[in-house]
């Protein structure tokens, strides 16, 4: 049974996946549902996206190094998710 939280978590997947591959919507919700590791990938982006909404409030000192790192971090969850939705759908996948 899926739990609140977790819910709110995979929609936020969802909905970051989608921002960043909008013509893959269908593709991105078969996914989400028949394959755990791509839940956490998108589960990821929308955490490292949360976090660069979050940048400015950061101590001048450490926001531009910061801001870099979670920009890469999400650059690169993105290209993984972009594999994952170019391969061929295999019911068997998880």
């Amino acid at each position: 049974m899926k739990t609140r939280a977790g819910h709110i978590v995979e929609e936020d997947g969802l909905a970051a996946a989608q921002r960043r591959f909008p013509a893959s919507s269908l593709r991105i919700r078969q996914l989400l549902v028949s394959n755990e590791t791509f839940r956490e990938l998108c589960s990821d982006l929308a955490a490292a996206e949360r976090t660069l909404a979050t940048v400015e409030q950061l101590p001048a000192h450490i926001r531009n190094e910061r801001r870099a790192e979670f920009t890469e971090m999400a650059d690169s969850l993105a290209a993984e998710i972009k594999v994952a939705l170019s391969h061929p759908q295999n019911p068997n996948t998880e």
